[in-house]
């Protein structure tokens, strides 16, 4: 949506001045690099109303303040599964302003929010759903005390948008989101990071950001594995089990050895499961943080900055009650005959 800007009273007054001088129109325009035509139709009208001030519009007057259109903003992207309606209801509730969802949508837009309807749901093979069933009920019967020797590690990508929007991609087998189902478009300049981290009962890791996007299997060795799983297993003692997913960098016979070397064990885990994974929901809830903080970041530093500080700030009790949804994950699963589960 196109905008225009017009010119304050002492820019147009600048404009009058230098042409009753005797400059020309077209030197005018040069020197303060304005359209020829701005300053020509503003000296037409000096010449017929004498006035070099602006006549206010006689168009609708907006509905909303510029607050209130910073909140409306700000309280999509704290919850992003909130509708335009819901929206205007919270805005009713704070100022006793009605507005109506036609208006949300548009000041959204506004803030370079759009509608969108992401798939995020890996394709399944037939084989791929018997592996899942097959996994699942040998793990049936675990309790919440077997799953709390378990650290669940991934990585995940975070892009720098228009309106700071978490854009999450699968490292291990495909993209979450669908470029056909995608209808946000970037207004700005974008930059990705990558980001690796672990958590467990009552513990996490550090965010790790790795600094070139693409990782391998050494870097992982160097980066991951010798800087953070191996002081994790340090502190946790000899009921440490890691888990990573089936990435290609992660099953690489340098991983393995490096792993077998410091007295890992690594934890079997079924390929195209990231539903199952209880770090992706951590990974959604860094996102809403960072887009809902009151000044979100604008390029890669703040926005590692910005990762980092909401990383640490995440509640531990809410840690724990994703590790230990892992007995529902794996009931439902079961349920649904190795599809895809509601997580």
């Amino acid at each position: 949506m196109s905008s225009r800007h017009h010119k304050d009273d002492f820019m147009r007054s600048r404009i009058i001045g230098k042409i009753e001088e005797g400059q020309k129109i077209t030197d005018v325009a040069r020197e303060l690099d304005i359209a020829h035509s701005v300053v020509s139709r503003l000296w037409n009208s000096f010449k017929t109303t004498g006035m070099c001030s602006r006549r206010h519009g006689g168009g609708r007057v907006r509905s909303t303040t510029p607050a209130e259109d910073r909140y409306i903003v700000l309280s999509a992207k704290r919850n992003r599964r909130t509708t335009a309606q819901q929206v205007a209801n919270q805005l009713l509730s704070a100022s006793g302003k009605q507005i109506s969802r036609k208006t949300v949508a548009r000041r959204l837009r506004g803030g370079g929010l759009y509608a969108r309807r992401p798939v995020v749901r890996v394709p399944l093979a037939r084989q791929h759903r018997t592996v899942r069933l097959q996994w699942c009920r040998e793990h049936h019967n675990w309790t919440e005390q077997d799953w709390t020797c378990l650290v669940f590690s991934d990585e995940s990508r975070f892009n720098l948008s228009s309106d700071c929007r978490r854009q999450l991609i699968w490292l291990k087998s495909g993209t979450a989101y669908r470029p056909e189902n995608i209808q946000e478009k970037d207004r700005y300049p974008t930059c990705s990071i990558v980001v690796w981290a672990g958590i467990m009962i009552n513990g996490r890791t550090r965010l790790h950001v790795v600094a070139n996007l693409t990782m391998t299997g050494q870097r992982y060795i160097d980066e991951v594995l010798l800087l953070h799983v191996c002081l994790s297993r340090g502190a946790v003692g000899d009921k440490f089990v890691f888990v990573d997913d089936n990435a290609t960098c992660h099953r690489t016979l340098a991983v393995q050895d490096c792993l077998d070397s410091e007295g890992i064990q690594r934890f079997v885990w079924p390929a195209r499961s990231p539903d199952l994974n209880p770090i992706e929901n951590m990974w959604e809830a860094l996102g809403r943080q960072v887009a809902g903080r009151n000044y979100p970041p604008t390029n890669k530093n703040t926005l590692i900055r910005a990762l980092t500080e909401e990383w640490d700030k995440m509640p531990q009790q809410l840690l724990d009650n994703v590790v230990q949804s892992m007995v529902r994950r794996v009931e439902c699963c079961i349920t649904l005959h190795g599809g895809h589960i509601p997580y």
